[in-house]
C-alpha cells in the first residue's frame, strides 16, 4: 500500500508482514478536526483479529529475540532513514488526523519521534545484556510479546517511546493506535516493512479501547502492556492485566504546576509557561496548566498571560503561520468547553478566551486559548486535567504554600520552578512530588527517563530506565561442588 489515498480507505490491519482485511464488519470514520469532514475509514478489530496479530508476534518472537543486538540496532537505523525520507507524508497525516499545525507537525511530531528512535540506538549500545553481579551472571532477556496502546494527541512520538525500546530489547509488538488518529501508525508499519523488519515483528490492529484494546490486555500470550492515555483508562487496564499478572507500564495524566518564586523572571516564566501549556492546543499530558505566582505579582502575571495567550494565532493547521490548530474531536471540544463553564460557575474569572468559537473559523473543533484568574486549589479546573489550551493562575503567600499547592492534585508528572537562585529552585523542585521538572525554562531530553508518580502512571519510558522496562532479568549462578 504505497499511496496515502489508498491507505485512508484500506480498512486493513498489518499482521504478520501483510495487509489483512478485518474478520469483522465494524468500521470507524476518521474525521479531519479542522474541517469536520471524514478523512478516511478504518476497520474495528475483533477478538479474532487481535488473536491473529498476537499469534503472528508469538511466531516471530523466537527468531527475533535471538537476533544479535547489533542487527536489531541496524534495522532501527534503517527504519529511522525510511521515516526521515517520508517526513512529509507523516507530517501531512498528523496535520490531517490530529489537527497539528504544519509549523509543528514535521519538526516536532515527526522530528521528536525520530530523536526518540535514535536515542534507543545509542542506549542499546550502552546497556549490557550480560554482566557479572557478585557471584552471579545477570542476563537481560526480552519480556516477550508486547501490546502497545497509544493515544491520539502525539501519536508518532508516543508510539516511538514504546516501539523503539521493545524492538531493541528483542520483543515483538502488537500496536493498537487510537481510532481517532490511526493512519500514521499504519504508515509506520509500511515504513518498518520497507526497512526490512521480519514478518510478525511489528503488527498494527485498528479499533477502539473497549474491543481491540481490552482483547489485547487480556490475551494470555501478551507478556507486557505499555499504555499511554487517561488515568481512568489506565486503572481499567491495570485491573484487566492483573488477571494474567502481566507487566504493565502506564503513562497517564498530569496537572503540572509552573511555580514562579518571588525572584523568578516573571515575563519569561509566563511567556514560556503559556506557550508550553498551549502546545498542540493544550493536548499534552505534560502541560504546565497551573501557574503559581506570589500574591503580590498576580495582576502582572494575569496581564502577561492574557497577552501571550490572546496573541497566539488559532487557525487552519495547513497555514504556515498557525500556532494552534483545532482540538482532535467534537467530544474533546465539548469537554474543554464544559471545564471552562465549570470554572466560571465555581467563581474563577476569565482574563482571555472562553467558549466562543473564534470568529474567523466557521467550522472545526477550535477553542480559544483561555486564561483563568481567581482560581483556588479546590476548584475543579485546578485539580482535573482539562486537555485543552486552558491555563489557571493561582496565588500563594509562602514557599511552603506554593509547594503544597503544587502537590495538591492526584497527579505527579511534570512541572517547573523559576528563580534567580538555582539552589533555591532546586530545593523547591526536590519537594514537589513529580516525575519530571524543569528549572528556569523548558527542555526535552530523549536520553532521560519520562514518567510520573501518584496517579500519573507506573514505570518509565525513554532513557536506560525505559529500555529496562522491556527486559526480564535472569540470574544464573554456577555453584562448585
Amino acid at each position: 500500500m504505497d499511496d496515502i489515498g489508498d491507505l485512508l480507505q484500506a480498512r486493513h490491519h498489518w499482521i504478520g508482514g501483510e495487509w489483512r482485511p478485518s474478520r469483522g464488519s465494524g468500521l470507524f470514520e476518521v474525521v479531519d478536526p479542522s474541517t469536520e469532514q471524514v478523512l478516511g475509514v478504518i476497520s474495528s478489530a475483533t477478538g479474532p483479529d487481535v488473536d491473529d496479530a498476537v499469534r503472528a508476534a508469538s511466531r516471530a518472537l523466537p527468531a527475533w529475540s535471538q537476533t544479535p543486538l547489533e542487527e536489531r540496532l541496524l534495522l532501527l537505523e534503517r527504519l529511522c532513514d525510511v521515516i526521515d525520507d517520508s517526513t512529509g507524508d507523516f507530517a501531512s497525516l498528523i496535520t490531517q488526523e490530529v489537527g497539528a499545525p504544519v509549523a509543528i507537525s514535521a519538526p516536532m511530531h515527526v522530528g521528536l519521534a525520530l530523536q526518540i528512535f535514535r536515542s534507543f540506538i545509542a542506549l542499546g549500545r550502552q546497556l549490557p545484556l550480560e554482566e557479572r553481579v557478585g557471584e552471579s551472571l545477570l542476563l537481560r532477556e526480552p519480556v516477550g510479546v508486547v501490546a502497545c496502546i497509544t493515544p491520539w494527541n502525539l501519536p508518532l512520538i508516543l508510539i516511538a517511546q514504546k516501539l523503539a525500546p521493545a524492538l531493541v530489547a528483542g520483543c515483538t509488538v502488537v500496536l493498537k493506535p487510537s481510532e481517532l488518529t490511526p493512519f500514521n501508525a499504519l504508515w509506520l508499519a509500511r515504513a518498518a516493512h520497507k526497512a526490512g523488519y521480519p514478518p510478525g515483528t511489528f503488527n498494527v490492529v485498528t479499533g477502539d479501547g473497549p474491543t481491540a484494546g481490552e482483547a489485547l490486555v487480556q490475551h494470555p500470550d501478551v507478556s507486557k502492556i505499555s499504555f499511554t492515555g487517561s488515568t481512568r483508562a489506565g486503572r481499567r487496564i491495570a485491573a484487566l492485566a492483573a488477571g494474567t499478572v502481566k507487566r504493565v507500564g502506564l503513562e497517564l495524566g498530569g496537572k503540572s504546576a509552573n511555580v514562579i518564586l518571588e525572584d523568578g523572571e516573571l515575563e519569561r516564566a509566563i511567556t514560556t509557561g503559556v506557550h508550553q501549556a498551549c502546545f498542540n492546543s493544550g493536548q499534552s499530558c505534560i502541560a504546565w496548566s497551573r501557574i503559581l505566582v506570589p500574591r503580590s505579582r498576580l495582576a502582572d502575571a494575569v496581564d502577561l498571560a492574557a497577552g501571550v495567550a490572546s496573541g497566539l494565532k488559532v487557525g487552519d493547521p495547513h497555514a504556515p503561520d498557525t500556532e494552534l490548530g483545532p482540538l482532535v474531536s467534537a467530544a474533546a471540544m465539548s469537554r474543554v468547553h464544559n471545564y471552562i463553564r465549570n470554572g466560571l460557575d465555581e467563581g474563577a474569572s476569565i482574563a482571555t478566551g472562553g467558549t466562543e468559537r473564534p470568529a474567523h473559523l466557521p467550522c472545526g473543533y477550535y477553542v480559544s486559548p483561555t486564561v483563568f484568574s481567581g482560581v483556588t486549589p479546590e476548584m475543579t479546573i485546578a485539580r482535573e486535567e482539562i486537555f485543552g489550551p486552558v491555563v489557571c493562575i493561582l496565588t500563594y503567600d509562602s514557599e511552603e504554600e506554593a509547594v503544597a499547592i503544587a502537590n495538591s492534585t492526584e497527579y505527579g508528572l511534570h512541572g517547573s520552578v523559576w528563580s534567580e537562585d538555582e539552589g533555591r529552585a532546586l530545593s523547591v523542585a526536590r519537594r514537589i512530588r513529580t516525575g519530571m521538572l524543569n528549572i528556569n525554562g523548558y527542555g526535552f531530553d530523549a536520553m532521560a527517563p519520562f514518567g510520573g508518580c501518584k496517579q500519573s502512571g507506573l514505570g518509565r519510558e525513554l532513557g536506560t530506565a525505559g529500555l529496562e522496562e522491556f527486559f526480564e532479568i535472569k540470574v544464573v549462578q554456577t555453584l562448585r561442588a
